[in-house]
């Protein structure tokens, strides 16, 4: 049994419902999710919350496998001293931008788009996205690695970055997007398997990415026997081969059919482009300025100094592994409402979000209060330096609790973006930077309100997000089916 074929036969366990017997019959053509029709009756048809559930367990389980690897990684990190963990705090909002366009940017755009095909019947349609997401994946990455040679320098100086750990920064920075094209050839083609409903493989990638590199980060970054020791660069290194690999992988098994999509050479068309693009870039720019947020609020932060450029590293860390775990929650939600809303079912979609949103609320509100409570059970993984641990302490404090909000208003926008409608998403992102970024600047260059009011305005940020994101649930226009 194939993993496609093994996603189909779990989906059809569940017990179907009827739909709303207004809603136009869906087309069933036997070559939607790989030739089986089961599979795409189970999205259109069967018990929300279980399908839902179906669907991102897998790839929340692995997720979680792979935000073990970033925990530890930082944990490696952190035996180098304070110099490398300011160094990587400098470094990973970039690359979070960089997973966060390839995942939940772009790769929204080509699932979206897979989805939308999928669930119309256009099975050729959805072959030729395959394709069409390469060629986006190869610009793009080239495109990353280029910047953080370019104007990484710059960048990190501007964000604060002095003597050693700049030179952390710049080790770790040029190591890791040399490795970039893999990275978005590897996440552009999971997200179309994600879009046709066949969630296994790319979480069975992603779980071996973390079996591998949880040793192999280590044995880099320190050296041992006739490995050389490569400090902070080690970690960059690591990742680079393992999204080699992964890359590889994909590339054979798409083009082996087995995935229930066909990849193979085509004719690059503009239509399938615009598909892409009409909710990719958005959802990129989107995350973009997510990620633009967290880059000037570290700037803000390096006004502080070293130590707490540090401090707020390691803590903030914490909000950016929030993001596997909603971004399983997350896909499934676009993948069903994507193919409702390719199908004509525009009141079931809506359902849809409104429970995936509950949930992505439920969870990241649950841990976000345990680290509350708690926050030295996390501060304690990466230092124990008392001046780091203190600027920690004072932002998870303020911000875990808030956490909510963030679920909420992240599994919502995935939601959108299966129904191919992001406008209150993007007003929503730009809402959380101007409060989160900008208000804290003015706070800490105006006011010098340290840590806390910084910690205070990006509280506000995510709830201000997660108000607008509401907005999406309750406009008609976002959920109109597309027309057949």
């Amino acid at each position: 049994m194939t993993a496609q074929e093994a996603t189909a036969t779990a989906l059809v366990e569940i017990e179907p419902e009827a739909p709303p017997a207004a809603t136009p019959a869906a087309p069933t053509p036997a070559a939607a999710l790989g030739g089986s029709n089961s599979a795409r009756t189970a999205l259109l048809t069967a018990p929300i919350l279980a399908t839902l559930l179906k669907l991102a367990l897998p790839t929340m389980t692995v997720l979680v496998a792979q935000t073990a690897v970033n925990i530890a990684e930082a944990y490696y990190v952190g035996f180098l001293g304070t110099d490398a963990l300011a160094g990587a705090a400098l470094v990973f909002p970039v690359f979070m931008l960089m997973t966060m366009m390839s995942n939940g940017g772009l790769g929204s755009g080509v699932a979206s788009s897979v989805a939308r095909a999928v669930g119309a019947g256009r099975q050729q349609d959805a072959n030729a996205l395959l394709f069409h997401a390469i060629a986006l994946a190869v610009l793009v990455g080239a495109l990353f690695t280029l910047a953080a040679e370019l104007a990484g320098p710059l960048l990190y100086r501007t964000l604060g970055g002095r003597g050693e750990a700049l030179d952390a920064a710049l080790q770790y920075s040029d190591l890791l997007f040399a490795g970039a094209i893999p990275v978005w050839v590897v996440n552009l083609q999971a997200a179309a398997l994600r879009g046709a409903g066949n969630v296994k493989v790319p979480a069975l990638v992603t779980l071996v990415g973390a079996i591998v590199m949880i040793p192999l980060s280590p044995l880099l970054i320190f050296g041992f026997g006739p490995i050389p020791r490569l400090g902070i660069g080690g970690a960059g290194v690591a990742f680079g081969l393992y999204y080699c690999g992964a890359m590889l992988f994909l590339l054979r098994y798409m083009a082996s059919g087995r995935s229930g999509l066909v990849l193979k050479l085509s004719t690059l068309r503009g239509s399938l482009f615009s598909d892409i693009l009409k909710v990719g870039l958005p959802t990129a720019f989107i995350a973009l300025l997510t990620n633009l947020t967290v880059i000037l609020v570290t700037g803000a932060v390096g006004l502080f100094g070293t130590t707490a450029l540090a401090g707020y590293g390691i803590a903030s860390r914490l909000d950016y592994i929030m993001v596997p775990l909603l971004f399983g929650l997350g896909t499934a939600a676009l993948t069903m409402v994507g193919v409702n809303i390719g199908a004509g079912h525009g009141a079931r979609a809506r359902r849809i979000a409104w429970i995936s949103g509950a949930m992505g609320f439920l969870l990241t509100g649950s841990i976000g209060l345990f680290v509350a409570a708690f926050p030295l059970l996390w501060l304690h993984l990466f230092s124990h330096d008392a001046d780091v641990v203190a600027e920690g302490l004072t932002y998870l404090r303020v911000v875990a609790p808030a956490y909510s909000a963030l679920g909420f208003g992240f599994v919502v926008g995935f939601a959108a973006q299966g129904a191919g409608r992001v406008l209150w998403l993007a007003v929503a992102i730009s809402a959380r930077i101007l409060i989160a970024a900008g208000g804290g600047w003015i706070a800490v260059s105006y006011f010098g309100v340290g840590m806390l009011g910084l910690a205070v305005m990006v509280t506000a940020s995510l709830i201000a997000y997660a108000v607008i994101c509401t907005v999406v649930l309750l406009s008609d226009s976002v959920w109109k089916a597309e027309p057949r």
